[in-house]
């Protein structure tokens, strides 16, 4: 960031060419005039008007060479001898002196996917990473002229940031409820937004839109991860299965003992809590068992 805050920045400033129609219909009268006059070279006393005939349509020829038009959300900035004049932004059939650069620009929003990156997140798991940007040229002098080469320069600018907002997130499961590369696409997007916009101001771009297009484990380490996330959601189903068992079981004795169905001393409630909890908690259906006894044997 040092290296930017040291260029000497192009401000781009409204100037330049003129309109095209009405400079077109004085040339093509001039022009007219002037081969009108050129006859008169081979005639007695005209050879002044014969000159000044062809003096006239050299000068209208070379006029002609000065028109350029400009699309909608397009641009051209003017420059004399290597000085920067000024953005000409305005559609149409526009003209200047002959003389005068003229570079075209475009000023359109334009989008572009990085490649896919191999980075590593906050915890240090290698990751695939790709974004998708909108942009757009918001100052022509700064694109021309401050830097060598601004869509190329963007596209690098990119793959930076990219790496940048990616190592301080984790890919999932963060600590202290921090957002994570999965979970929180839509903040770390405006992060990255941010410090893209802060990378291409010096180019004179601007930063309309950031999405994150493809986020994965990278192939080394997806399997295994994979694996952790099943245990992970085997664990969180067995807990809420847990904690449901617990609810109906303490139901079931509360409604027992409300409605005076049986009485249970504390082994004989201890056995049906375990019972059905067994029922409640196990992966398979409970096979039932005929007691012909009594349960103190």
């Amino acid at each position: 960031m040092a290296e930017h805050a040291s260029i000497n920045r192009t401000v781009e400033r409204v100037g330049g060419g003129m309109n095209g129609g009405l400079i077109l219909l004085v040339l093509l009268v001039i022009l007219a005039a002037g081969v009108w006059a050129v006859p008169h070279v081979g005639e007695p006393g005209g050879t002044p008007l014969g000159v000044a005939g062809i003096v006239t349509v050299v000068l209208a020829a070379f006029g002609l060479a000065g028109f350029y038009t400009l699309q909608p959300n397009e641009g051209a900035a003017i420059t004399l001898f290597g000085n920067y004049k000024g953005t000409d932004r305005v559609t149409g059939l526009r003209w200047v002196l002959p003389w005068y650069g003229r570079k075209k620009i475009s000023l359109r929003v334009r989008n572009v996917t990085s490649e896919t990156l191999k980075v590593n997140d906050k915890r240090g798991n290698p990751i695939e990473i790709a974004a998708n940007v909108v942009w757009r040229v918001a100052d022509s002098a700064q694109a021309l002229f401050d830097v060598d080469d601004y869509a190329a320069f963007i596209n690098i600018q990119i793959e930076t940031a990219l790496r940048e907002v990616a190592r301080h997130y984790s890919y999932d499961h963060a600590e202290d409820d921090e957002p994570t590369l999965r979970a929180d696409a839509e903040i770390v997007g405006e992060r990255l937004k941010e410090d893209l916009q802060t990378r291409v101001a010096v180019a004179g771009i601007a930063i309309d839109e950031t999405h994150l297009m493809h986020l994965a484990y990278a192939p080394e380490i997806a399997g295994a991860m994979l694996k952790r996330q099943q245990a992970e959601a085997v664990l969180a189903a067995r807990q809420k299965i847990v904690a449901g068992a617990v609810t109906m079981v303490e139901s079931a004795l509360q409604q027992l003992s409300e409605r005076s169905v049986v009485e249970l001393d504390e082994e004989r409630k201890a056995a049906m809590v375990s019972n059905l909890l067994v029922v409640l908690c196990a992966d398979r259906e409970a096979q039932p068992v005929v007691n012909t006894g009594t349960l103190y044997g």
